[in-house]
């Protein structure tokens, strides 16, 4: 028996595909919906709040009460909140009208629907909620706030209401103008023409009656407000102004926020005070004064006690004084007001911070880096002071050496010397015997002898001369820099060794520079090391065994250098000694100590100068001695 094929219907697999994510889709959905009602579980039913502003929403000071108290309730519910606002507008009239109305508007909002709890800012609308509290909201819970003690309707309050109220001390203001003022002899009272301001206005005077004649008062209370400003702007001297309220002027004109404040303080020939947090800082000099926080505070606290269950008449609150003196840095400076005036503990406030609160860290800085600066270049100074007196001692190890060389290289010359003196000496003998014999005569001829002692006179002179030259070369003196002329140098020089060369039958010469050659250096050591090269030029053609015994010296300008050569016609320098002759302890001689070089080099280099030597093509070697010029 064959098998049979199934007839149900195959379905696509693009329509599977569709299907299985349409229920993907669901699911998600039905997911999401519960763990939103989860969420909304955990957080409590939507709760109502019922905000009924006395003048309007930017109304100071009560708009700053508002704002402090919403962000509170915001911070602090447990529950979603529904925070609906209105105003009583009948409080902003100097005659208002019918509130009926506003009433009839409340009841047709609320009354599906009502709010879960009223809370009320200032005085009027406190007042409102009282009267209208069995037609609008006659079960729900009340929080009367940022009502001045004296406006309380007690009467009126049941179970269902939390009054957060605060005590205004005018004395305690005047007591503190009077204090930071001495000498003020007239307060002007700036208060607006509404009923409730027109209340604190009876209620300020009987208030400050102790103070009797030691203050007058002027009242600014009937007057519009651009003639507030004109009489604001001419006071006498030893006056201060004094903001109360200005909702509505006599003129009927209504000033929100704190415009008519700041217009005010612009024109305003005297400090303004107020016992309003909200009016102070930029306008106000302050002092003791009513604090918003400490208001907002107990206002959220009540708020959500009710909201959790509470019954409002276990929720009590004692009145709210005035906060500790605080005062405004720039209306002090403004005014010349001295800080010892002020009441002890006062607070000082937007002080402008000093350089070093503003840029601590900068400076911190700044300084960190000068200090280690002024570290690197004390470390500099004391190196340098370090290598200054290294190069002291130096030079004067350089100048004692080259003393020693001095008498070395002055010991091959005695011979020369000898020549030199016994030459000018014999002659003064001869001379002196001559004109003694010419004396003895009959009749001596004067002329003669007046030639004789003119011989003699020359050769004294050329015995001084060569005794001065020994005595500069012997000399031990600091290195000491002078302006000199480098040809009569040079030629002092070679002075002292001519008769040593005549001796060794060598034939030296000297061709100066056609121009005065000026240099800065010492002219014993430049001398030395004249010497020296010229005597080590005579060893190398006297030891040769030579038909011409040539040294030639001459100087020359190279540039802005004045060039010393010294030739001879020896047999030269080996080339692989050419690098080494100015090593120390390296000599060619078989007694040499291998130092008149090395200390010729240091002696040029010491006046900023080069030596160097080559061997000349045709033979012998060649030193040159090149130093700065003086321009």
């Amino acid at each position: 028996m064959s098998g049979r094929r199934s007839m149900a219907p195959i379905m696509p697999r693009s329509v599977a595909a569709a299907w299985l994510s349409l229920g993907l889709w669901l699911a998600a959905c039905i997911l999401s919906s519960a763990a939103g009602a989860v969420e909304r579980s955990a957080r409590g039913e939507l709760r109502r709040v019922l905000v009924l502003h006395s003048f309007g929403r930017e109304f100071r000071p009560w708009s700053e009460y508002a704002r402090s108290i919403k962000a509170g309730l915001e911070q602090q519910s447990r529950w979603p909140l529904d925070i609906q606002e209105h105003t009583l507008l009948t409080a902003r009239f100097n005659s208002p009208g019918p509130e009926a109305p506003f009433v009839d508007y409340l009841h047709s909002l609320y009354e599906g629907a009502p709010p879960d709890i009223v809370l009320s800012i200032g005085a009027p609308a406190a007042r409102f909620v009282q009267r209208y509290r069995q037609k609008l909201f006659p079960e729900i819970p009340m929080v009367l706030t940022v009502v001045e003690q004296r406006l309380v309707n007690s009467l009126d309050l049941t179970d269902n209401d939390v009054v957060v109220s605060v005590h205004n001390d005018f004395m305690a203001v005047f007591d503190n103008i009077l204090r930071v003022l001495p000498g003020t002899k007239s307060v002007a009272m700036v208060v607006g023409a509404s009923p409730l301001e027109k209340f604190w206005i009876d209620e300020v005077k009987q208030e400050l009656r102790p103070l009797g004649k030691r203050v007058g008062l002027i009242w600014y209370s009937d007057l519009a407000f651009d003639e507030i400003l004109r009489r604001a702007a001419k006071l006498p001297p030893d006056t201060v102004l004094f903001w109360g309220l200005m909702s509505v002027d006599a003129a009927g004109i209504v000033y929100e926020g704190d415009i008519a404040l700041r217009s005010l303080h612009a024109v305003a020939n005297a400090p303004i005070f107020s016992y309003q947090e909200p009016f102070f800082g930029n306008s106000t000099v302050g002092g003791p004064m009513q604090m918003i926080g400490e208001t907002s505070r107990r206002t959220v606290d009540a708020v959500n006690r009710i909201l959790g269950g509470e019954k409002p008449a276990s929720i009590k609150y004692e009145t709210i004084e005035f906060g500790t003196p605080r005062y405004d840095w720039h209306e002090l400076q403004r005014w010349s007001i001295s800080e010892s005036n002020l009441p002890p503990g006062s607070e000082i406030m937007f002080r402008d911070q000093g350089l070093w609160e503003t840029y601590r860290w900068q400076l911190l800085l700044i300084a960190a880096v000068i200090l280690v600066q002024t570290g690197l270049i004390s470390g500099l100074l004391h190196e340098r002071r370090r290598r200054q007196v290294a190069e002291v001692e130096s030079r004067q190890r350089l100048a004692e050496l080259a003393h020693a060389n001095r008498y070395s290289a002055v010991g091959e010359l005695t011979t020369s010397i000898a020549h030199e003196l016994n030459q000018p000496l014999g002659s003064i003998l001869t001379n002196t015997e001559t004109a003694e014999l010419m004396l003895k005569g009959a009749s001596p001829d004067i002329d003669e002898v007046r030639q004789i002692l003119a011989d003699i006179r020359r050769d004294d002179q050329r015995a001084s001369e060569v005794i001065r030259r020994l005595r500069s070369v012997l000399k031990k003196t600091p290195f000491e820099i002078k302006n000199l002329e480098l040809n009569d140098t040079v030629r002092e020089a070679i002075g002292l060794v001519a008769a040593v060369a005549d001796g060794r039958r060598i034939a030296l010469t000297y061709v100066p520079a056609s121009a005065d050659l000026h240099v800065k250096g010492d002219s014993v050591q430049l001398q030395q090391v004249v010497l020296n090269l010229i005597i080590n030029a005579m060893d190398a053609v006297a030891d040769a065994d030579m038909r011409k015994r040539d040294v030639s010296v001459a100087t020359a300008r190279a540039g802005n250098q004045a060039e010393i050569k010294i030739a001879d016609t020896g047999p030269g320098i080996a080339s692989g000694d050419l690098a080494n002759v100015f090593n120390p302890f390296f000599t060619t001689k078989p007694q040499g100590m291998g130092m008149g070089l090395a200390i010729a080099k240091t002696i040029v280099e010491a006046h900023h100068g080069t030596i160097g030597v080559e061997n000349q093509p045709w033979g012998g070697a060649l030193f040159s001695v090149r130093l700065p010029i003086i321009r």
